[in-house]
């Protein structure tokens, strides 16, 4: 099942269309964006001494992707049906990867609004879901994929090793402002901009914790200006997401002046002009640090 690029939506609304599949008897959801196409399953060359949760290696049309075993991935019982099973290949951070599930079901569209944060009831799933979705009576729960893939190839994500290519830095009494689902990459991305010489940096969970945390800026009669000299959004985030938090950003003269950079795995070449359409100054793809902290450079110090 190709994916129809015609069913990406209009930028900004705060919309998004989830795939919906299945691991045992739980339900999960991955973004349409992310997702180039499904697939059967086919042979997958076993790779000596790789992670367990990692299949092995398939080839699609030219290219060698590896498979990603989720139910092992997540301490799920492996399927009981193979030959009736999935493969979703992905693609994000500029990696294709492909996730074995055992049911890809249908597709929903809805407003990152419906999506709430996970709490640690999802038995020791919270640090893997980025969000939950009530389905009826059922829950749909939103896998961090990014989290999986960092479990399992921990070089994928984001290090301050990194920054050595910068030299050294200076301090900066610059203030950023961050809005990130991930708590790892929350951690994390603040831990790398500290080492890079930005140490005065707050986070935000989601797009809207950040958007009313500036209205109350306003409201206490103080200039966003003076309290933050530029945003980092990610772009997969509940109840607002990074596209609709920078067009409302842009579109709010009292804030518009702030620069916003858009910093998601969701950033390639098919995807970027989405950004640009909700005024991003900037859009860099995770986990590029050293870019982002260029180009924070660039329009800040």
């Amino acid at each position: 099942m190709q994916k129809d690029q015609g069913i990406l939506l209009e930028t900004g609304t705060n919309e998004l269309e989830i795939v919906e599949f299945g691991v045992g008897n739980n339900r999960f959801g991955i973004n349409v964006i992310k997702v180039k196409e499904i697939l059967n399953p086919q042979a997958v060359t076993k790779i000596p001494h790789s992670h367990p949760s990692v299949e092995g290696i398939i080839e699609i049309r030219g290219e060698v992707v590896p498979v990603v075993d989720v139910a092992h991935a997540l301490g799920f019982s492996p399927s009981e049906n193979p030959k009736q099973d999935k493969f979703i290949l992905a693609e994000f951070n500029k990696t294709k990867i492909v996730f074995h599930v055992h049911t890809v079901t249908q597709i929903h569209r809805i407003s990152w609004k419906q999506i709430e944060k996970p709490s640690k009831m999802y038995q020791g799933l919270e640090t893997q879901i980025t969000g939950v979705i009530k389905m009826g009576e059922e829950m749909l729960l939103l896998l961090d994929f990014e989290k999986v893939v960092a479990d399992i190839n921990p070089e994928s994500s984001i290090h301050t090793e990194q920054l050595r290519e910068l030299g050294e830095r200076e301090r900066s009494q610059k203030k950023i402002l961050i809005a990130e689902d991930s708590g790892m990459l929350r951690a994390m991305l603040q831990e790398t901009l500290g080492e890079a010489g930005y140490e005065n940096t707050i986070s935000f969970e989601d797009g809207k914790e950040a958007y009313e945390h500036l209205e109350s800026l306003v409201e206490e009669g103080k200039s966003v200006e003076e309290e933050y000299q530029l945003m980092i959004t990610d772009i997969e985030m509940p109840r607002m997401d990074g596209h609709h938090l920078t067009r409302l950003i842009k579109e709010e003269p009292k804030f518009s002046a702030l620069p916003v950079i858009i910093f998601s795995s969701l950033i390639t070449d098919d995807l970027r002009h989405k950004g640009e359409v909700v005024g991003a100054d900037a859009q860099v793809s995770k986990p590029e640090i050293v870019e982002l902290v260029k180009i924070i450079d660039h329009h800040i110090l």
